[in-house]
């Protein structure tokens, strides 16, 4: 079964390199307010599942001087005895459009516009709890999933080049 996905994956990711994924505008459209994340997805073991943390408020996004981006959300963990964990990051503007790092330049956010409106998918790469990881994030400006944003070829295919195991989507 594994063979079988990687070779879905290889295939995808061979026919995606030649199709330009459509960025976030930062000139054109501000990113402020209040996201809610309706999927995420993991080429590893997503790493608050190995913590048991689950993020039980949506996502905060402020537009911060010179394009870049404050996230702010808050973490239930049970390794803190249920205790909840505010968290918050700057996201550094780079001078490709859409591209963002965090902690220093140890993660590169990638924000993707979905062809769904309201909706846009957030591909995070770099150190995270001592792995790399790549991730993706479908987030809405609406708590309500909408089926079309999780279909092809809005998150799914946005992912699979990033993600070798779709087995470890959530939503």
């Amino acid at each position: 079964m594994k063979s079988l996905l990687l070779t879905l994956g290889l295939s995808l990711m061979a026919a995606l390199r030649a199709q330009t994924l459509p960025v976030w505008d930062e000139e054109t459209q501000d990113a402020s307010g209040t996201w809610y994340m309706k999927a995420a997805a993991a080429d590893e073991e997503i790493p608050w599942k190995k913590l048991e943390s689950v993020s039980v408020t949506p996502m905060t996004i402020k537009t911060l001087a010179g394009g870049h981006l404050e996230v702010s959300f808050t973490l239930l963990s049970s390794r803190m005895g249920g205790q909840c964990r505010e968290i918050s990051t700057v996201l550094e503007k780079t001078d490709e459009p859409g591209k963002y790092t965090a902690h220093g330049g140890k993660r590169v956010v990638h924000i993707l516009k979905s062809q769904v409106d309201g909706h846009y998918i957030l591909s995070i790469e770099g150190e995270m709890h001592r792995q790399q990881i790549r991730m993706a994030k479908l987030v809405g400006e609406s708590p309500c999933l909408v089926a079309p944003a999780l279909a092809p070829p809005t998150f799914s295919l946005c992912l699979r080049p990033r993600a070798s195991d779709v087995m470890n989507v959530t939503g």
